[in-house]
Parts: C-alpha cells; structure tokens; sequence
C-alpha cells in the first residue's frame, strides 16, 4: 500500500491552479470514461451526489430526468461549474458545493447514486471518503467511480512508484493499487459488494467501478438467514 499522504490545503490549492485549464488539459482525455460512468448512474437514476465534480464538465451529460448534487473541495473549480450551469440552464442540477470528501455534510442515506470520477486516488485519506460515500448512499444504491488503478507488479509499477513524486505535485497518486480498493471492501461496515470493474480510456489504466449497498430488504433476509444459523 502507498503511504503518500495530501493535505487538504495543498489539494484545494493544486486544483484551485488546474481550474482555468482543466477542461482543455483532461476534457478529451477522459470524454470516453466520464460518458461511461454517467451511462452507469443513468441506469440507476434518482438523486446523484457527484463528488469532485470540478469545473461541471460531466454535468451536461446526465438526462434532465436526474437530480444532481456537485461538490467540490475547490472553490474555483466550483465557479466553473456555476458559470457552466448557468451557461447551459442545467435545471437537473440542484446544487452546488464546496465540501470536503471525506466529510459530507448530508444526513445518512440521502442519494441513490454517489459518483466520483479521478478523485479516491487524490484525497489524503482515501478509505474515509469511501465510507462516507457509502453513509450517504440509500440501501439499494450504487457508488460508481472512474479511478486510476495502479499496477500489481512488473515494471510498470516500478514506472509508477518513480513518477510518484511528480505526481503527487500535481495532485494525485499514480501507485493505488487494486488491493487498496479491495481491502476497503472487505473491511467496510455497510457491507458493499462489488458489481463491475473494467478498464476504459485512457490507456486502459483506468477503471469505471461499481459497488452496491444492500436493500432494507435484503440486509434483513441475511440477518435472519444469521439468526437460523445460530439457533
């Protein structure tokens, strides 16, 4: 596991630099994946928290039948997205916020889809975001990221340790391993499972992952299927 760690200052001021050409550095790099998790939450629909939502970029393509929260730890990115909502009388989007990851300011269960596209990998404690995305998400509901997945081994993960450095300079990991996500799930206490992880553009070192929370009703078929057990 990579012990680089980020301060949260140090994020909102690397990203606060990024906001006045982000969309022309990695709008069409990413266009394949952002379309690709947004299909996916489509298909769930409901009330959205998109985390990281950055300069608004992915918020034309949702349909106007969603409900559509953006946050964002930078306050300049945030003003993009605003001028973007405006811009294009995005009506499905019901707000807009800075807001920490890995402190959402929402009650338990408020949305039916949480999303975060390149953000897990960027925040100084990724597993505490997780499990505050996963508080947020309604039984039933789906956290659906695009991440970069870093290598298992090989000489692509020692590319990866050695860029590091620079990496972090700009705002990101480049060694995150699956393992990383993997121990989350297995240690997570809403007991998600995970439903989908395949690679997409760019380069195939991303990944549009899918996990689901568990139904009222099927959290309380296996607590008495438990309880059978032990009697």
């Amino acid at each position: 596991m990579t012990t680089t760690t980020f301060d949260k200052a140090r994020v909102e001021k690397i990203y606060s630099l990024w906001a006045p050409v982000y969309d022309l550095v990695f709008g069409a790099v990413f266009e394949q994946g952002r379309r690709a998790v947004v299909a996916a939450v489509e298909r769930v629909g409901g009330r959205i928290l998109e985390v990281g939502v950055g300069t608004g970029i992915s918020l034309p393509y949702y349909s106007r039948a969603s409900r559509v929260f953006g946050i964002d730890l930078s306050r300049e990115m945030l003003s993009k997205a605003r001028e973007r909502v405006s811009a294009l009388n995005l009506a499905h989007v019901e707000g807009l916020a800075v807001m920490d990851a890995e402190q959402l300011l929402f009650p338990d269960a408020s949305f039916d889809v949480v999303t975060a596209q390149c953000v897990v990998n960027t925040v100084p404690h990724p597993e505490v975001a997780l499990n505050e995305f996963a508080r947020v998400l309604k039984p039933g509901g789906e956290i659906i990221l695009l991440n970069r997945v870093g290598a298992e081994a090989g000489a692509r993960l020692v590319f990866e340790r050695l860029l590091q450095p620079i990496a972090s300079r700009l705002g990101w990991r480049s060694d995150f391993p699956w393992e990383r996500l993997r121990a989350w799930l297995r240690n997570n206490p809403n007991k998600l499972r995970l439903l989908e992880r395949r690679a997409v553009p760019p380069f195939g070192h991303f990944s549009l992952i899918r996990f689901s929370k568990p139904s009222i009703a099927s959290a309380a078929g296996e607590s008495a299927a438990a309880n059978r057990h032990l009697n």
